[in-house]
């Protein structure tokens, strides 16, 4: 893209430090098991890992708060995890944990990546994804209601925590607070988020939605109109993969905007920034298209790296000088 101010995108990652945001979602525990393939398994054909290094790190929901912090914010953590050692992890390393809650009926959701020679071998998850009792969805918004914070930021993986009865109370108290809310959605429950501030589907869930293909421009722009017919949001962002995003404003021309990622090594999380940066651009005083600006340029960064990554305001700030 051309045309943009270089001078007020750096003041606008200059105010994410300022900013506080409250993150609801599935929060997982992301183990990454690393080493190297030197011969195939002859109890079957599969490749023999041996094992060099392991490494814990925030996944679902808690990779978008760790994104936020990464950016200079100061994410709130509202989640679930079990009784476990996992969970115990997780409220180790959020910065504020009061807003985690063990549930003992469930453990905490686990997904453990095996890679060798930087590719992905497997991915083996544990997890439950019934949905929570209402005693923990009270305590949840109770939590949601007594806190400060400047947005609402919803990941949803479908793990059972966004119940309808606790996204409908927690989207009509940002209302009545006029509190922001930006959605990272998964399909299944794609119409509960509305009314929204944001909303960013990909365009894989953008395609069950719409039942047409996403593919070119002109069918994104189609399903961007279809999806402002189905829910109310002022703005919504097709995550395109290596297309790029295109951002839509209701009433507005489309905006297509090509990825910047020079190589693409790990796809992990990379939706997770794409709602970070743009949350925090939009709160910062950014249009939406100087937010999926710099958005995309942060998650051109992420998917260079290996892993549940996240990137930094001095590396987004780089990016878009270069």
């Amino acid at each position: 893209m051309t045309g943009i101010d270089y001078k007020k995108m750096e003041k606008i990652v200059q105010h994410f430090k300022d900013k506080r945001v409250l993150v609801l979602g599935d929060l997982m525990l992301d183990k990454y098991i690393w080493g190297h393939v030197a011969r195939i398994s002859p109890e079957a054909p599969v490749p023999v890992v041996e094992v060099t290094e392991d490494t814990s790190c925030l996944g679902g929901a808690g990779n978008v708060s760790h994104s936020l912090e990464s950016l200079g914010a100061f994410p709130l953590m509202v989640g679930i995890v079990g009784n476990d050692q996992e969970g115990k992890w997780i409220k180790n390393n959020v910065p504020d944990s009061r807003g985690v809650f063990e549930d003992k009926n469930r453990p905490t959701t686990v997904k453990t990546r095996i890679i060798a020679h930087h590719q992905q071998v497997v991915r083996v998850d544990l997890e439950k994804r019934s949905v929570i009792s209402s005693q923990m969805e009270d305590q949840i918004f109770h939590f949601i209601q007594q806190e400060k914070y400047d947005g609402i930021l919803i990941s949803d993986y479908n793990k059972g925590i966004l119940t309808k009865s606790l996204v409908n109370k927690v989207l009509s108290f940002a209302r009545e607070r006029k509190i922001p809310v930006y959605v990272d959605p998964k399909f299944n429950n794609f119409f509960l988020f509305s009314p929204v501030t944001l909303i960013t589907p990909n365009h894989l869930e953008a395609e069950r939605i719409v039942q047409h293909d996403c593919t070119t421009d002109s069918q994104v722009e189609s399903a961007g109109e279809k999806i402002f017919s189905l829910i109310s949001a002022l703005y919504l962002i097709i995550k395109r993969g290596e297309q790029g995003m295109t951002v839509i404003e209701k009433g507005e021309k489309a905006l297509h905007i090509p990825t910047v990622a020079k190589e693409i090594y790990d796809v992990t999380g990379a939706g997770d920034t794409v709602i970070a940066a743009t949350a925090l651009a939009l709160l910062s005083g950014g249009s939406i298209q100087e937010a999926a600006v710099l958005a995309n340029a942060a998650a051109g960064i992420v998917v260079g790296k290996i892993g549940t990554a996240a990137v930094t305001s001095e590396e987004l700030l780089t990016s878009l000088a270069s």
